[in-house]
């Protein structure tokens, strides 16, 4: 079976849904809108590109009557149009913020930008939580720019990285096409106990129906990276496999100051 389609991922759902967790945004979660269940799925999407993608994403979560966070970027995934469908369909909308990526590392100017970028979003739904773009081939991260500045001051209510308390949680990501390959994961780090890898997401299916995974997890897939058509599902997996290896070395490289940096 191939791994990475609409209905691979539909399958995932299912079985977290019969194994009685409880699906829902990050804003849910953040706020105590949980519906009481102590079995928690935070289904995150940071929407890096290709946004048609996201968007068959979340209906098919509508389609099973749950809710999740789709983060948008400004580049390269910022449409309108599929935007409006999205927060139509009773999603979360979040900013996926790059904004001393795209300062080249001036946070005076990047926090003009995130103001300005903040606005744009907050057009189509009132934007509570943003997450940072990982660029994971720039030498800036996105996060350095809340060394200086505070997001709460814009009535932003929570940043994954910053107010979850992954401790308590298994975070399973879908970087660099598979689930928790740490080796091709440049920024996308959580500190858990819960370090599991799988090898597909089959594996992931198994361990949910067979209930080994813990009573809170929070996702992050890349909706880009999902696909039933052959043509593109095929071209994501060459690209990847591609950038992988880039991934691999620049992590590899990386001293782990970046967060110091102001």
């Amino acid at each position: 079976m191939r791994d990475f389609t609409y209905s691979v991922y539909r399958k995932m759902l299912e079985a977290a849904l019969r194994s009685g967790y409880h699906l829902i945004s990050y804003e849910d979660f953040v706020t105590g809108n949980t519906g009481g269940k102590e079995k928690l799925f935070i289904l995150r999407h940071d929407a890096d590109r290709m946004p048609q993608n996201s968007l068959r994403i979340a209906q098919i979560e509508h389609e099973l009557n749950v809710r999740g966070t789709f983060y948008f970027r400004v580049l390269e995934s910022y449409d309108p149009g599929v935007i409006r469908e999205i927060v139509a369909l009773g999603h979360e909308l979040g900013y996926h913020y790059e904004d001393v990526t795209i300062a080249k590392g001036n946070l005076d100017e990047a926090y003009q930008l995130f103001q300005k970028h903040l606005e744009m979003f907050r057009q189509f739904y009132p934007v509570k939580t943003i997450c940072m773009h990982g660029s994971p081939m720039t030498r800036w991260d996105n996060r350095i720019i809340w060394n200086k500045y505070n997001y709460r001051s814009h009535g932003i209510i929570a940043e994954p990285y910053f107010d979850t308390d992954f401790s308590k949680f298994l975070y399973i990501t879908d970087t660099g096409r598979g689930w928790n390959h740490s080796t091709v994961s440049v920024r996308d780090h959580v500190d858990s106990p819960y370090n599991r890898r799988f090898d597909s997401t089959q594996d992931l299916i198994r361990d949910f129906e067979e209930n080994k995974l813990p009573s809170l997890i929070m996702q992050n897939i890349h909706p880009h990276r999902w696909n039933n058509n052959w043509m593109l599902w095929s071209r994501e997996l060459i690209f990847q496999n591609i950038k992988n290896v880039v991934k691999y070395f620049i992590s590899r490289s990386r001293t782990g100051t970046e967060m110091q940096e102001s």
